[in-house]
């Protein structure tokens, strides 16, 4: 499960697809002028550029199909913009802007003009994203109470859950201790989203430097022991997880975590 956040449309977008028109304007105008065909090419390439595989393109049909192809780049890109888009004005710009003509607006006007669109539409993903997380959270919520019910979890005050899967010998690490651990972390529909374990590499960490799930959990399991712990949104990464990760906002999360050994940080000199 992945979030679906449209991209921004920032200004460094519309301004590098017109520097990549104009330079290909200005190719092209120099290419016709040194090896401009003397014969108009028969087929449009547009509509059927492979008509006759044994002609190689023209330097003009060549252009002609680049042109078409940023084109529809920029067009798809502004498409998932969420923002309204003046197809009358952006084919203005484009045309003065091949033609040499001088901008009607002014850096200014459009610096303005481009940082109000750029609050507009984080205000609309701040929206998005709440709602998400609003849903995810209702969803973590009853997961959770339905993992309760199973044989052998316990639920903290904090809210967190965990359940021994294989009992350890050794000791309970204390929060400052750095830990070696192998773990698997899903969301609560199965989906994973990270997994020493498929790595082959188990890895440390000091427990005070992670989210406040783990600190918990981790220090309730004995080293050699292994457990499940379920870890809700408040404990793990909120409403506000890596943007375009694999973790929706507001998510609980499911990890076994197989506690390997702890590692008491060496002392500072």
């Amino acid at each position: 499960m992945k979030s679906s956040i449209s991209p921004v449309l920032s200004l460094a977008l519309v301004t590098s697809a017109l520097a990549a028109i104009a330079t290909l304007s200005v190719r092209s105008s120099h290419a016709e002028e040194s090896a401009a065909p003397t014969t108009a090419p028969t087929t449009d390439p547009m509509t059927n550029p492979t008509t006759d595989p044994t002609t190689a393109p023209t330097t003009q049909s060549i252009y002609k199909v680049a042109s078409y192809g940023i084109g529809h780049n920029i067009g798809m890109q502004m498409k998932s913009a969420p923002i309204g888009i003046d197809t009358d004005e952006l084919k203005r710009g484009l045309s003065d802007a091949l033609e040499g003509k001088p901008s009607q607006v002014s850096e200014e006007q459009l610096q303005a003009a481009m940082a109000q669109v750029e609050r507009e539409v984080m205000s609309k993903q701040a929206a998005v994203q709440q709602d998400l997380a609003s849903t995810t959270k209702i969803a973590g919520a009853k997961f959770a109470e339905e993992n309760a019910k199973l044989p052998g979890v316990t639920t903290t005050a904090s809210g967190l859950q965990i359940q021994t899967i294989t009992e350890g010998t050794g000791p309970n690490p204390k929060a400052t201790d750095v830990v070696k651990v192998h773990y698997t972390g899903t969301l609560i529909d199965g989906t994973k989203f990270d997994s020493s374990v498929d790595r082959g590499e188990p890895i440390s960490f000091a427990l005070n430097e992670v989210i406040p799930g783990w600190t918990e959990g981790v220090q309730l399991i004995k080293v050699g022991g292994k457990a499940r712990l379920v870890i809700p949104s408040d404990l793990a990464y909120g409403d506000n997880p890596r943007p375009g990760g694999p973790i929706p906002p507001g998510s609980t999360l499911v990890f076994e975590v197989e506690l390997l050994g702890i590692e008491t940080p060496a002392k500072a000199d």
